[in-house]
């Protein structure tokens, strides 16, 4: 796709991304469930993630979910996002599990789960800390009674989720609690939990030294197998590819220009009154792209020389005084993404997805 802004994607990077932490997961006797959303489920990735080895496939969006089954996808797929009291038909249709919190919901997952003549599986999420979803951890035992009454619901386990709210890191302490949990709703209402999830990504910090409690058996994992990032602990995985997506765009201008505009300063295109400080002249460059096609705050150049200025809804302006490379125009300046920037230019149309593989280079 020649002169159009490139979303450049190693399915290569992200199929051995995927089996390292499937080796090290299984290792401990935990499965690991592919998050597909951070991508928009582009079914090349999936693809890679599931020739990777992962166990099965979890989104946060039914359009998502319902794009995979239509692509041939049969994998058990776990929906990510507590079910809509709109949308439970689609959820017993498509999906074999969903992660739950209130019990209106599961109710209505049940009747669409016997109009379908189906077996819906839950999950009963429990907040340990970060406060987004959840039922608190005094009212487990209470609220998955009540989910054992719907015969067309099975309760197949308890997770958490950290990380994504209140920036709260997964430990053996926390943790500790999910699983004791589970052994009280065990004990106590007689049942086996085949899963307690623990969490994802930021979980993986734990697998390595070894501070996982007995008893968890499942992770979600995106950011890591498709950044080689983690950046609730903001670090590197330093056994991971962190390559496996690079953004392309071409350079429109060349100018050197003043660090600081003439005339009153107002708000810009976005409401935000810009700050300037006066360095002098310096050489800069605009590319084709900008907060229409990606989320800017995601995405770094890949020359560390190169410093991202700002940017409007079609422009990104870059200083480059100090890169070591003439920049003209019609070059192409590449950048690397953090979760932030994949989530957004997975979506962008106005992106084309390039795939790279031992089998050869295709666009999208």
């Amino acid at each position: 796709m020649p002169g159009s802004t490139i979303l450049e994607i190693d399915l290569d990077k992200i199929k051995y991304n995927t089996s390292q932490v499937v080796e090290r997961c299984h290792r401990k006797g935990i499965e690991v469930i592919g998050v597909t959303k951070g991508f928009s489920a582009i079914h090349q990735i999936v693809s890679a993630m599931v020739e990777g080895g992962i166990d099965g496939l979890a989104d946060s969006r039914m359009e998502n979910i319902i794009e995979l089954r239509e692509k041939g996808f049969t994998q058990p797929i776990t929906l990510l996002r507590i079910p809509r009291l709109s949308n439970v038909m689609e959820v017993v249709n498509y999906t074999d599990t969903s992660i739950n919190s209130e019990i209106t919901v599961i109710k209505a997952l049940a009747q669409a789960a016997k109009e379908l003549k189906k077996i819906h599986q839950v999950i009963l999420m429990v907040d340990v800390g970060d406060l987004r979803e959840g039922v608190l951890q005094e009212n487990v035992l209470e609220m998955a009674k009540q989910i054992t009454r719907f015969k067309e619901i099975k309760l197949i386990g308890l997770g958490t989720n950290m990380g994504c709210f209140g920036g709260i890191l997964p430990s053996s302490n926390n943790l500790e609690v999910l699983v004791k949990l589970g052994c009280a709703v065990e004990n106590q209402l007689g049942l086996k939990l085949e899963i307690i999830s623990g969490g994802g990504t930021s979980t993986l910090m734990l697998i390595g030294n070894d501070e996982v409690p007995a008893g968890i058996n499942q992770l979600r994992i995106g950011e890591g197998i498709l950044l080689g990032t983690d950046t609730t602990n903001n670090r590197k995985i330093r056994w991971l590819h962190q390559d496996a997506f690079l953004l392309r765009a071409e350079v429109i201008e060349v100018k050197s220009k003043p660090s600081i505009p003439t005339g009153t300063i107002g708000r810009d295109a976005f409401g935000n009154i810009p700050e300037f400080i006066d360095i002098g002249v310096r050489k800069r460059a605009i590319v084709a792209m900008g907060k229409q096609d990606v989320n800017i705050q995601g995405i770094n150049p890949v020359d560390e020389r190169l410093t991202i200025l700002g940017a409007s809804s079609d422009h990104l302006i870059l200083d480059i005084e100090d890169s070591e490379h003439e920049i003209k125009v019609g070059d192409v300046i590449a950048f690397s993404l953090a979760y932030s920037g994949l989530l957004s230019v997975s979506d962008s149309k106005y992106v084309g997805k390039q795939f790279k593989s031992n089998s050869g280079a295709n666009n999208e």
